[in-house]
């Protein structure tokens, strides 16, 4: 089984310059690539399997770079059109940008090319170790990693493993959750996790920054330092929310043998306007992405509800169906038949709760 792990690294100024070389060398190619399968198509109506190799007698600078992180952007290349022709929706392989904050490349251990040892990591086709941040032991055999600069400037490495993770001990709770909006979370069990609102708690800070940059001339260094600003906010906002997903889909995973959640189509739910921001915010779908990796890790049971039960409009006692819950603003179930009188997240969990049987 496959894990991953993120570590900081803190390269000196050798290494910047190298993994600078590296971003600029995976993107040519991944154009260059692209563009000559889209010409030859247009001439041929046949597809091009080019590779990497073929452009290096041309441009000898790639010879600079790890050959693997090319041959990596060539098999990104190739998962892009298969994606496509797949699924059509998907959309056509696009060219990367330079303009854009975020790079990386993927390279692989290859006899030991990659380790750790004493706060620092060794990769391939550069001399020097680099220094890494490691607040975790790493677990199973190297088989690749992939270097990337986020927008705030820092440097950052996953590390993926093979490698035996233990099953959990069974246990004979099952839960149902209702996410939410004004609570993150309402379990079947009664426990609630409030939405902690990262975004909204850091929004009048982050409308400063960006107002600030908007007034920076282009292409100055007074606006360079304030995106930079900007980029650090909005990755501490983000590794907040990732930070409390992990710890609550945890802690749910660890506690519970069955698990129901409900079948939630974020995309259209994101077309009301008037609440986007806030689904955005819930992270919902990063949420059962968590709880499905995790389920599958530890040997728990997932269940995702149907896009068609109604979990907020059916009495969890009778079983009565009543449409008073489509008014968001109503807090309260109230059935008609049985008279119960109920939260209408708890309602909704105990309503999921029975599809795990």
């Amino acid at each position: 089984m496959n894990k991953a792990y993120k570590f900081r690294l803190f390269p000196n100024k050798e290494q910047h310059e190298y993994f600078a070389k590296c971003f600029g060398c995976v993107r040519f190619i991944y154009n260059k690539m692209l563009a000559d399968r889209m010409e030859h198509y247009k001439k041929t109506g046949k597809y091009l399997n080019n590779t990497p190799a073929q452009y290096k007698s041309e441009h000898s600078w790639l010879k600079e770079v790890d050959s693997l992180a090319l041959a990596n952007a060539q098999l990104n290349l190739n998962k892009a059109y298969n994606n496509f022709f797949r699924d059509p929706s998907v959309g056509f392989p696009k060219f990367k940008s330079r303009k854009k904050n975020r790079f990386s490349y993927t390279t692989n251990n290859q006899d030991g090319t990659i380790g750790i040892k004493d706060g620092y990591i060794k990769l391939p086709k550069l001399k020097t170790l680099v220094k890494i941040k490691q607040h975790r032991d790493i677990e199973g055999e190297i088989k690749s990693c992939t270097i990337s600069k986020a927008p705030s400037g820092k440097y950052y490495i996953s590390i993926l493993t093979e490698t035996e993770i233990e099953k959990l001990p069974k246990s004979n709770s099952k839960v149902g959750i209702d996410v939410g909006l004004k609570d993150f979370a309402v379990l079947s069990n009664s426990k609630v996790y409030e939405n902690p609102k990262h975004l909204r708690k850091s929004e009048k800070r982050l409308v400063k920054l960006q107002r600030n940059l908007s007034r920076k001339q282009k292409g100055s260094k007074n606006r360079a330092k304030a995106r930079l600003k900007v980029a650090k906010l909005h990755e501490k906002i983000y590794n907040q929310r990732k930070d409390f997903l992990h710890k609550v889909s945890s802690e749910i995973i660890s506690e519970n043998q069955a698990i129901v959640i409900e079948d939630l189509r974020v995309k259209n739910m994101l077309q009301n306007h008037r609440l986007a921001k806030s689904i955005s915010e819930a992270s919902w779908s990063m949420f059962r992405s968590m709880l499905s990796y995790k389920a599958n890790w530890y040997g728990r049971q997932l269940i995702i509800a149907p896009s068609n039960y109604a979990s907020s409009q059916l009495c969890s006692s009778c079983g009565n169906k009543s449409d008073q819950t489509k008014n968001l603003g109503c807090r309260t179930y109230k059935c008609p038949v049985c008279n119960l009188e109920i939260d209408r997240d708890y309602n909704a969990s105990l309503n999921l709760l029975k599809l795990a049987g």
